[in-house]
């Protein structure tokens, strides 16, 4: 009964764009001396205590597709208007939404906690569980290599879908750390992987593994002390929760996100550590002290004039390549943990965080 409540406050909310922001902007903070003119036009809430986990953008239906922790929202972009909800009651498995990924072909993928990967394709729902040979029931990612496979990433290795004969292939000793979270494909047609141990890449052929050991994280800097929520035999402790005794936490091996940007350099965000890229031959991070706003990075995404944005524990941060801006909570976000990112042709970046989505544009 709770989730459709909310979903009917979500349908106010996302009809009227109903804007914390914009009361925020009134008092938030004169521009630094360098300004990307993006600001925070309009937020929508979701419900309290509900989290934003997952968007994407599916450019051909100009839809917006939003992941919570009590189902999925479709929203029009052009008009703002909440087309869909989808719960259990029609077509998840579960209402944890962890991920969101539209494919070549125009169908929709949900990555679900324990509720598997399900692919909705024109008002048709297929769901595929470990017993048609998906890696585990935990699902946290998605990426798309040129052949149409699908790359899913889940909490007991990589799964590999071929989806002209709708079989699973699953890597996990080729891994560092079978806990997939990020995954991205590059112009090369690699495939990136971020796990809870460091990152892998596979070219088709032979597989490479990058630690803090070779540079991937921040050193610890602020002398964090160092989180235990990770590893195998964890999996009762996987809350996501940041914190220690009112400090945030550290390990550089722990990627939650990747991807790789147009020039094919690969970019991982960490926690704790910042945020590193890999130009090919060696790692350079990213952490508070260079422009950051927090080096925790839920998220990246490159917007059209070639910007990365990084979803952080302290904000959202865009970077050009020289300069930074960030935004907080004070210039409206609804929290300031942004555990997801997504971005149009236009321009607009969306951002989603506990209790909701902002939309930025110039």
């Amino acid at each position: 009964m709770s989730v459709f409540v909310r979903f009917d406050r979500v349908k106010k909310w996302v009809g009227l764009f109903l804007t914390v922001s914009s009361a925020a902007a009134l008092s938030a903070p004169s521009d630094p001396p360098f300004a990307s003119g993006y600001k925070i036009q309009e937020s929508f809430n979701v419900g309290a205590g509900v989290f934003v986990r997952a968007l994407s953008v599916d450019p051909d239906k100009n839809v917006l597709w939003v992941g919570t922790s009590v189902g999925a929202l479709a929203v029009d972009i052009s008009s703002g208007s909440m087309t869909a909800t989808y719960t259990r009651d029609n077509g998840l498995a579960n209402e944890y939404v962890f991920a969101t990924f539209v494919d070549r072909t125009g169908g929709t993928w949900f990555g679900m906690n324990g509720g598997g990967a399900a692919r909705l394709n024109e008002g048709q729902w297929r769901t595929y569980f470990p017993m048609h040979g998906l890696a585990d029931y935990w699902v946290y990612s998605f990426a798309q290599r040129k052949d149409g496979s699908v790359w899913i990433g889940t909490w007991a290795g990589l799964s590999l879908f071929d989806p002209r004969k709708a079989t699973f292939h699953t890597y996990l000793k080729e891994l560092v750390n079978e806990w997939v979270y990020g995954l991205a494909v590059d112009s090369k047609d690699r495939v990136w992987v971020g796990t809870e141990g460091g990152v892998n890449m596979f070219d088709g052929k032979t597989w490479r593994t990058w630690t803090h050991k070779d540079g991937l994280g921040e050193d610890n800097i602020d002398k964090l002390p160092f989180s235990s929520n990770t590893g195998l035999g964890t999996r009762s402790r996987h809350d996501l929760s940041v914190m220690v005794e009112g400090r945030s936490t550290y390990n550089p091996n722990y990627v939650f996100c990747t991807l790789a940007a147009a020039d094919d350099s690969i970019w991982a965000g960490t926690w704790g550590g910042g945020v590193a890229k890999f130009d090919g031959k060696v790692w350079r991070n990213y952490s508070h002290k260079d422009g950051l706003i927090g080096d925790i990075v839920y998220s990246i995404a490159q917007a059209p004039d070639g910007a990365l944005w990084f979803g952080t524990n302290g904000g959202l941060s865009r970077f050009d390549g020289e300069h930074w801006q960030s935004w907080s909570k004070a210039d409206g976000l609804l929290d300031e943990h942004v555990y997801a990112l997504a971005i149009n042709a236009s321009g607009n970046v969306w951002a989603g965080t506990r209790e909701g989505v902002a939309r930025l544009s110039r």
